[in-house]
């Protein structure tokens, strides 16, 4: 029960303790160290992608024999179809741009800022949820230290989300306990998201290939597509490109450290 409850809440524990940076810091996150969280974020994302969730894809369907790779790629497509559709028909604003995206709507810059963190959000809580039903379930290949490592993980990338939301706001004028709600806020679908997913394991489990590879390619379309342009933005932009390495490598070493 125990390991259910850290899978479930770290994640959203990460989103909770960057968005209380309102209450620390007085000021805007400066533009290089917005770019530095995104690309640790990034880099944590993709080697999570790789080692907890197509890794363990592609175990799981090693009975394929030589079309073993199969589930892997049509729940990677999958995943990438499903965060483009939401794309699409989700009215979001990504942080550092003036034009929010999707259908146009009558809505506030800040609820707009939610909706952009809350789309990505939801299929890091559908991992975590698969995963914890993989490991209930006694495959082997997946474990308590897996399920700890994965829950870290997206927790450390959670953490800048948290500030990235909450500290603009506050920029803008919104009062440091409003801003913080609504950080938090952009993180609680996570839990939500992972419940559900853990409800429905019995169902969930004879795709369990595919949906960890479809939450490996909800991710990496995140990444490719939001957060990699806002890290390689403006002067410098090594910087992003050092702290996704950074991200990758902390990512790497709590896989095998913890696993």
């Amino acid at each position: 029960m125990a390991n259910v409850l850290q899978g479930l809440l770290l994640p959203f524990l990460g989103t909770v303790l960057g968005a209380a940076c309102v209450f620390f810091m007085k000021n805007a996150l400066p533009a290089w160290i917005q770019r530095s969280l995104t690309g640790f974020a990034a880099g944590v994302m993709v080697a999570a992608s790789i080692w907890s969730l197509l890794l363990p894809a592609l175990e799981q369907a090693a009975g394929y024999g030589r079309w073993a790779f199969l589930p892997a790629v049509i729940g990677f497509w999958l995943g990438v179809l499903f965060l483009l559709l939401l794309d699409r028909t989700v009215p979001h604003l990504h942080q550092g741009s003036s034009e929010p995206e999707g259908p146009r709507a009558a809505l506030q810059k800040k609820t707009l800022l939610v909706l952009a963190v809350t789309m990505h959000n939801i299929p890091e809580g559908m991992a975590v949820g698969v995963v914890l039903a993989g490991w209930l379930a006694g495959l082997g290949d997946l474990t308590a230290a897996g399920v700890l490592t994965l829950a870290l993980g997206i927790a450390l990338q959670n953490f800048p989300e948290g500030a990235i939301v909450s500290m603009p706001l506050r920029a803008e004028g919104l009062r440091k306990r409003d801003a913080f709600w609504y950080g938090t806020l952009s993180g609680a679908v996570e839990p939500l998201a992972a419940g559900l997913t853990l409800l429905a394991a019995g169902w969930i489990l004879p795709a369990l290939p595919y949906l960890l590879s479809f939450a490996a390619g909800a991710m990496i379309y995140v990444v490719v597509e939001e957060l990699i342009p806002e890290m390689s933005a403006g002067d410098h932009s090594n910087l992003g490109t050092v702290c996704f390495a950074a991200g990758f490598t902390a990512m790497l070493a709590l896989d095998f450290a913890l696993g």
